[in-house]
Formats: structure tokens, sequence, C-alpha cells
């Protein structure tokens, strides 16, 4: 996401508090769909990826990492581009946050509260997300197409 691309995130998306119990499929999301009500990092990084024109699926982490229909492995970060952190290489539990930029990862976890931008060393320095497994292209675009960067 470059600067331009990021003054274009409405404040909304800046406020959104985590909770964890919002993940893709959860009851609570299907009822209440909306980031009002908080997400957790995939509903998040979803929601900021289809506010540019994306169309990503509601799957959560291991089974989006296994995807090829909607999603594509890239060695190569880019903006809009998700990015998926562990503990270990095993995708099951991934975090999942949006890359935004040179060295910049946005992304929504409990430690923080809210969504915020972290090197790649923030990531690496914690036990949780010291693994980078990989990088997913979203290929499926919906009606407003963006441009990724």
């Amino acid at each position: 996401m470059t600067a331009e691309l990021a003054a274009r995130l409405p404040d909304r998306f800046w406020s959104v508090p985590y909770v964890g119990a919002r993940f893709p499929g959860s009851p609570a999301v299907a009822e209440r769909p909306d980031l009002a009500e908080g997400a957790n990092c995939q509903v998040f990084a979803y929601a900021v990826l289809r506010h540019f024109g994306l169309e990503p699926p509601a799957l959560r982490s291991s089974d989006l990492w296994a995807d090829t229909a909607a999603t594509a492995r890239v060695t190569v970060a880019r903006p809009l581009d998700l990015l998926f952190f562990n503990a270990t290489d095993d995708a099951y539990g991934a975090h999942v946050g949006v890359w935004a930029g040179p060295d910049q990862v946005l992304h929504l976890c409990a430690e923080a509260g809210r969504p915020a931008v972290w090197p790649l060393s923030a990531f690496a320095d914690r036990p949780r997300y010291r693994t980078l497994i990989g990088v997913k292209l979203v290929t499926a675009v919906g009606a407003r197409r963006s441009s990724r960067g």
C-alpha cells in the first residue's frame, strides 16, 4: 500500500478493535459482517483488500494458504498482498497481515488491540510471529479494481 493508498483507507479501519471470536465463518461475522463489532486478523485484512477492489475468499489461514482458486503464492510481496506469520512454518492458525509497502505490514492483533503497521523485524522479534510462512496475491478482483501500487 503506497502512501496514497494508505491515505485512502477510511478512518473507520483504524479504530477496529481486535476480537478473536470474529473470524471467517464464525456465527458472529455471519450475523454482523461489518468491522464495527471488531475483527480478527483475517477479517480485518480481507476488509482492507475488499476496500481496494480485491475479493479474498473468507477462509481461515491454513485454508487460504492452500487456496489456488482466488489466490496465488508469490515470492516478493507487493502492496495488498497477504503475509502469513506463525511460530513455525505451519499455516494452521497463522497470523495474516497486508503488505503496506517497503518493510511495512498492516495488521490487527490482540497485542496491539487496534490496526497497526509494523516492520518485518517486529514480527521476527515475537515468538508467535517469528516465521514468515509466505506471501499470497489475491487474484480475484471485484467491481472496483484498484492499483496495486
